[in-house]
């Protein structure tokens, strides 16, 4: 039994992505269709899915923050590969439907996530460090400092 109820109403703040040729007779996603499939996103783990992450530069270091609300440390992995690829990922469990319960709302996401992001030459990624401070996972991978090019004057003569 599915929690989530659908209706015709448009809500700007559905995570469900518009089909609009999800009424018509030859429908959409079957191989004999004729308009390609779109990728459909169950609204129960959209968000999550997607998790949220903002990445920043400082002179320092380059800074990921990725907001993974009821997550317990122990359920996010952040790992390097490739030698340069930062991989955050992690997984937020379904809640347990009981026989008596009544659901009224479901609007908290549920699934698994996994985001990648290319690191620059300069960054130290045998430094990294990460840490978990209210549902805000930070991690931070320093910079290599940048070499000055050593200038050496040359006398001109004659």
């Amino acid at each position: 039994m599915s929690l989530i109820r659908r209706s015709n109403v448009f809500d700007p703040f559905s995570l469900d992505l518009w089909d609009p040729f999800q009424d018509f007779p030859f429908g959409t996603g079957s191989n004999n269709s004729l308009f390609p499939s779109f990728a459909r996103t169950n609204s129960e783990t959209a968000a999550f899915a997607g998790a949220r992450i903002d990445w920043k530069e400082t002179p320092e270091a380059h800074v990921f923050k990725a907001d993974v609300p009821g997550l317990k440390k122990e359920e996010v992995k952040v790992e390097v590969e490739d030698g340069n690829v930062l991989q955050i990922s992690g997984e937020r469990n379904k809640e347990q439907e009981e026989k008596n319960d009544k659901w009224h709302r479901v609007e908290r996401s549920s699934g698994k996530f996994l985001r990648r992001f290319r690191l620059p030459e300069n960054a130290k990624t045998e430094q990294i460090k990460a840490s978990m401070e209210n549902g805000v996972l930070t991690v931070t991978v320093p910079k290599e400092e940048v070499k000055k090019p050593e200038v050496k004057p040359v006398q001109i003569t004659g």
